[in-house]
């Protein structure tokens, strides 16, 4: 399919690995001019930045000023901003919500949710009078099915959601703005060592693959079998950022193998 995304200008946040790799990925193989903000580089996206029109900006989106310096490079480049994918979050899991430090809630919530409310306050001004002009944020299942080990991630996304929810309504029609939100996806915050899959893994005395491939879609009722890859979510992305999704806002878009029963 055809996305039309030629030539248009899409700054992604955290866009070093997992989802936001992949959206940048996508989106640059659809002919867009991509700047990804990040803290830091990547084998993976360096070459991606060879390869197609990506250009990496280091940056601490975690920073009050971190979202501005990210859009600045993207409007003195390009002129201004098309698309913003909002992708930079943040997860760190304990075995009790009372084991989560004021200084965890605080980071988890500057990197998940107040990057995204710097990151529209400082692209609207650059994406206003720009035909198809479109937010996509990454939100997560856990807005629905909270869990304890990620309170404060879960919490911080739920926000996510609610504050994308007002952004839509009072940018509409000029700027479309969805949600996507996976359920669990094979990227580092599960994979890395110490993150999620190690600790289900050490809790089922089994291996970080097993956990990834059998335990966790076992255990969450994944209907398909198996977690999302990061791709499958990045043309997700790229779809609701494209003209091609041209009446579709205000909408959360869940991408999770089935795990959600809910009607």
């Amino acid at each position: 399919m055809e996305l039309n995304m030629h030539e248009k200008v899409c700054v992604i946040t955290g866009g070093s690995k997992g989802i936001g790799l992949a959206t940048a990925s996508a989106l640059a193989a659809e002919g867009a001019h991509v700047v990804v903000g990040a803290r830091n580089t990547t084998k993976e996206l360096e070459r991606l930045c060879a390869e197609r029109s990506v250009t990496f900006v280091p940056v601490d989106l975690a920073s009050p000023g971190g979202a501005a310096e990210l859009i600045d490079v993207a409007v003195d480049r390009y002129g201004g901003v098309d698309v913003l994918v909002n992708n930079v979050g943040a997860s760190e899991p304990a075995a009790s919500i009372n084991e989560f430090s004021d200084e965890q809630w605080q980071r988890i919530f500057d990197v998940t949710l107040f990057s995204a409310v710097r990151a529209v306050r400082s692209a609207v001004p650059a994406m206003r009078g720009r035909p198809g002009a479109a937010i996509v944020t990454i939100g997560s299942l856990n807005t629905r099915l909270p869990a304890g080990m990620i309170a404060p991630y879960c919490a911080a996304k739920a926000a996510l959601g609610n504050f994308t929810k007002a952004v839509a309504e009072e940018l509409a029609p000029a700027i479309r703005v969805n949600t996507v939100s996976p359920g669990p996806v094979r990227t580092p915050m599960w994979t890395d060592p110490g993150a999620f899959a190690d600790v289900f893994a050490d809790q089922a005395s089994t291996t970080r693959e097993d956990v990834m491939d059998r335990l966790l879609p076992e255990m969450m009722s994944i209907s398909s079998g198996r977690v999302s890859e990061p791709e499958e979510i990045a043309d997700l992305v790229a779809f609701l950022a494209s003209p091609r999704a041209a009446n579709i806002t205000g909408a959360d878009h869940i991408i999770d193998g089935g795990m959600n029963k809910a009607a």
